[in-house]
């Protein structure tokens, strides 16, 4: 699929080999729900959203009655992302699914990306391992991979380490913060090691 965000069709490069996947979590690292309550954090703007996640979770609820939930986004992570998207083939891993190519990339500049389907329940994994981790990996297939996520820890390293055949980088994001400099910083790091082989 052609993201629109740099590379062929395939998720190739420049004529070099498949560019790592980078899945990316919406809240936590572009949403970081957890900052102090009634205090959007520098450098955010707060956005009112109703994606139908949301609404399903208020359940016997008109959908016109729910609440909008408060999103802080910012801005600046879009120019940030695009230009990983020249080293990565970026993917939505989050549970909001394709909502998140309706509600948050737009507000980022981001093009439409591929998104990881989950199952319908979100079941514990196994060794302790965050419920997306197993995912993740079937989904990667072996091919390199960057995830930014907010419940990442060391059994998730531990399973990838042993499942995955190809490298990969579990970037832990604080959702008091969000994507900060030295996630970034990482991520290229990583991308270059990929390509250096």
């Amino acid at each position: 699929m052609d993201t629109g965000t740099g590379g062929d069709r395939d998720g190739r490069g420049d004529g070099g080999g498949p560019r790592p996947l980078l899945y990316l979590d919406v809240d936590g690292p572009l949403n970081p729900y957890a900052a102090q309550p009634e205090r959007r954090p520098e450098g955010y703007a707060t956005y009112r959203m109703k994606p139908q996640g949301w609404i399903s979770r208020h359940p016997g609820e008109p959908p016109g009655a729910v609440k909008p939930l408060r999103v802080w986004l910012s801005a600046a992570h879009g120019p940030r992302l695009l230009a990983l998207a020249e080293v990565y083939q970026l993917v939505w891993a989050t549970t909001w699914g394709a909502e998140a190519n309706t509600f948050v990339s737009p507000v980022l500049g981001l093009s439409e990306l591929p998104v990881v389907e989950w199952p319908a329940r979100h079941e514990a994994g196994p060794e302790g391992t965050f419920w997306k981790t197993r995912h993740l990996v079937a989904h990667a297939a072996g091919r390199p991979f960057a995830w930014v996520d907010d419940e990442l820890g060391a059994p998730d390293r531990a399973f990838v380490a042993v499942r995955h055949a190809g490298p990969a980088l579990l970037r832990f994001v604080d959702p008091r913060l969000g994507l900060r400099d030295d996630d970034f910083a990482a991520l290229r790091v990583f991308a270059q090691a990929c390509a250096a082989g």
